[in-house]
């Protein structure tokens, strides 16, 4: 039994045309351990940053709220392990290392462009194109390491990293889980890719609001988290903060991600679909059975 090959010039049958297309997505493939992995850092990360809503008001980690940022940043811990069970299982090999690093330190270079200037982050669109292409494995990977990336670049280390990690992880993961990679293409996939990263940059920026709302207390009293008040109370305020502080910020980003995507969308899924087509992350091998 000798393996097929297919000689220059020769026509890619159906089955090879699809194998391809599965690799596409499986740089990284979410097995058993990563997956579960996966599931109990999300578990404690809905803890860690809807804990004022999930805590009664009486409750002893009311009573020590100004702690709670360096307690919950133990998630960091982790995330690293959710991204090693990830690599280990998957048998990553030097090309999605590769793809990996020149993703992740594409996206770091980015964020610092515009930072401070109405929510302008041109990394938010790389990133949903990036987890759409290569699937939600390398998407959640990706967004880890970018922002942890980002953050060393900028300065930009402390308590609220392991939530900026979790919530891109979240979010580029996400945009490798929308329905039909192998039949959606061209306007309907833009479109689709363009509503996804305006939802999800306003999504992005409500969550990391949680993670610091609780401790703006002495800046903005009539709006800031009150651990006696009951839920209800609390969600008002929550909901007026954002408003006030990071509505102009999410929208910004929303916008940017939508006029990048349509625009440039075409153009850099061609190219990372090229790239990972080349790559063959997960090639299979057929034996002829003469």
């Amino acid at each position: 039994m000798t393996p097929q090959t297919t000689t220059p010039g020769t026509p890619r049958t159906d089955a090879q045309t699809r194998t391809t297309k599965t690799a596409q997505a499986r740089a990284i493939r979410l097995g058993p351990r990563s997956t579960a992995a996966l599931a109990l850092v999300s578990a404690v990360g809905v803890v860690a940053f809807g804990w004022p809503f999930l805590a009664p008001p009486a409750s002893a980690l009311n009573a020590h709220a100004q702690d709670a940022p360096w307690l919950f940043a133990g998630l960091l811990v982790l995330l690293v392990a959710v991204v090693a069970a990830t690599i280990s299982e998957s048998g990553l090999g030097p090309k999605a290392v590769a793809m990996l690093g020149v993703l992740a330190a594409t996206g770091a270079a980015l964020r610092p462009i515009g930072a401070g200037t109405a929510g302008i982050e041109p990394m938010f669109f790389l990133m949903v194109l990036s987890g759409r292409v290569l699937g939600p494995g390398f998407g959640f990977t990706l967004g880890s390491l970018t922002m942890f990336a980002s953050a060393l670049l900028t300065g930009g280390v402390g308590p609220w990293m392991p939530f900026q990690m979790l919530a891109m992880g979240w979010f580029t993961m996400g945009a490798g889980l929308l329905p039909g990679p192998d039949r959606l293409r061209g306007r309907a996939e833009l479109a689709l890719l363009a509503l996804y990263g305006f939802l999800a940059a306003f999504a992005y920026g409500t969550i990391m609001n949680l993670a610091g709302w609780p401790f703006m207390g002495a800046l903005a009293s009539d709006i800031a988290f009150d651990a006696h008040a009951a839920v209800p109370a609390n969600l008002a305020r929550f909901l007026a903060y954002c408003t006030a502080t990071s509505l102009g910020w999410d929208l910004g980003r929303a916008v940017v991600t939508v006029a990048l995507t349509l625009t440039l969308g075409p153009a850099v899924l061609k190219a990372l679909r090229r790239a990972t087509r080349r790559a063959a992350f997960e090639t299979a091998v057929t034996f002829d059975p003469r």
